[in-house]
């Protein structure tokens, strides 16, 4: 019997994939800052200003899995720390992560800024996450390239959600979803669309 909602199966398809791919090269960030030396204490001169207390330049950090493989990697034009409320914001980063037995993912931004405690990333203008094809593997069939646009994406690693409210794209070989407004829950494996959700979809691919 055809499948009366192809496109619905396809948005439910995109939760497979979404919310990894968006969260899945963040522990990179983590790693660079806890790569940094920490920032003297605040003093009661002006510099409790939001001025940055520490910059780099051309920035590149590769952490290797235990066989000495590239595992993940972070890369930013710039990075400037801010002694008042401990943020870091990054200048075009570069974020990937290519782990054994998983297809590799990314995500571009113009900026990205990571605040004290960690608990937040926001990347905003030209956010650009791809996940790259993936062979069939025990039970999991063949995927292709998926890729992800939007101009801005909240991210909160540690509860694994991802949300934006501006528009966004999800692409994949079977079809586009267009929408405004998301929120990827990582731990629940679904993904949210808000409002003028669009698609086209091919049941041939």
């Amino acid at each position: 019997m055809a499948d009366k909602h192809p496109t619905r199966r396809w948005i439910d398809r995109a939760t497979a994939w979404s919310p990894v791919l968006l969260l899945g090269g963040l522990a990179a960030l983590t790693y660079w800052l806890d790569a940094q030396i920490q920032p003297p204490p605040p003093h009661a001169d002006g510099s409790t200003r939001h001025d940055p207390d520490i910059f780099a330049e051309g920035v590149r950090v590769l952490k290797l899995d235990p066989q000495g493989r590239p595992l993940q990697s972070l890369s930013a034009r710039r990075a400037d720390h801010f002694a008042d409320d401990q943020t870091t914001d990054f200048t075009d980063i570069a974020l990937s992560e290519t782990r054994q037995g998983k297809p590799p993912v990314g995500i571009t931004a113009k900026q990205a800024t990571v605040t004290g405690d960690r608990e937040n990333i926001y990347f905003k203008g030209q956010v650009h996450a791809v996940r790259e094809a993936a062979a069939a593997a025990g039970n999991a069939p063949a995927s292709g390239r998926a890729t992800l646009a939007t101009e801005f994406l909240h991210v909160m690693p540690n509860q694994e959600l991802a949300r934006t409210d501006k528009a966004v794209t999800i692409t994949d070989p079977r079809g586009t979803i267009n929408a405004t407004g998301m929120e990827a829950d990582n731990n629940a494996g679904t993904i949210k669309f808000k409002s003028s959700v669009s698609g086209r979809f091919d049941p041939k691919k």
